[in-house]
């Protein structure tokens, strides 16, 4: 694999995913997904050092993510990875037969795509709606829009209000005669999302590099979420319970 003197991030565990002798010319023009990665890395690692306390983030991936293992995640940092079971499995025996570590400090978890009830095995897991947490999209093989609505919706139920979804999307998915923006909007507000749409131009150019030619096969995206999860509601509605009994039984004494 080709090295870069001034490298958009170092990943120095992808090597045991593919062959020795593979080349990647990207010295002069850095492919669409090497910017976005640089983007989901600084933008995770920004926004969980800027989260008090325990710290969950939910990795949407192709099972090959080597995020939880070459970034300095903060102290209790609880890392839900959501990919195929088979190629998990695999990209993980392989890690480890490169010294790959996760920081002692942190737990990583991961979930099957294939599950049934994702949500809830998050919840098996231990993500706790009630807390903050962050979403990354990257890899996740997404072979219908179905598959992405039915992601975006287990992160409204789960996703505090507040807390941010961010990522890229294959752009075949867009209903493009209605333009992406659009779509996007009708998409995510659907959902309880507000999204903003960010280019690659703008990510090339802030990182001195040039924009790779040709048309770019994804959208990438942040997306803050506006709705209270459905823990938050229920602790809203169990404190709602708590103090309409407090005051029945405050005028039950009077009389």
């Amino acid at each position: 694999m080709l090295a870069l003197a001034d490298p958009l991030f170092i990943d120095q565990y992808a090597g045991c995913f593919v062959p020795h002798n593979t080349l990647m010319d990207i010295e002069r023009y850095p492919h669409h997904y090497c910017l976005a990665t640089k983007f989901i890395d600084d933008k995770l690692l920004t926004m969980m050092n800027d989260m008090d306390g325990l710290k969950q983030v939910v990795l949407l991936t192709d099972g090959m993510d080597t995020r939880p293992y070459r970034l300095s995640w903060p102290t209790s940092t609880i890392m839900f990875d959501v990919s195929p079971a088979k190629v998990f499995t695999e990209a993980a025996h392989k890690l480890e037969d490169v010294g790959a570590k996760i920081p002692k400090s942190c737990l990583f978890l991961h979930v099957p795509l294939e599950s049934s009830d994702i949500q809830q095995s998050l919840r098996s897991k231990g993500f706790n709606g009630n807390r903050s947490s962050i979403w990354a999209l990257q890899g996740l093989p997404l072979m219908t829009l179905t598959c992405f609505e039915d992601i975006l919706s287990v992160a409204s139920s789960l996703a505090m209000k507040g807390c941010v979804f961010f990522g890229e999307l294959p752009a075949w998915l867009a209903e493009t005669e209605i333009g992406i923006k659009s779509w996007m909007d009708k998409l995510f507000m659907g959902n309880g999302f507000r999204v903003s749409l960010i280019s690659y131009n703008e990510l090339a150019k802030n990182v001195g590099r040039e924009q790779a030619p040709g048309d770019c096969e994804t959208i990438l995206f942040v997306a803050e979420q506006l709705r209270f999860s459905d823990d938050e509601m229920e602790t809203w509605r169990r404190e709602f319970q708590r103090i309409e009994e407090a005051g029945d039984e405050e005028g039950f004494e009077e009389l």
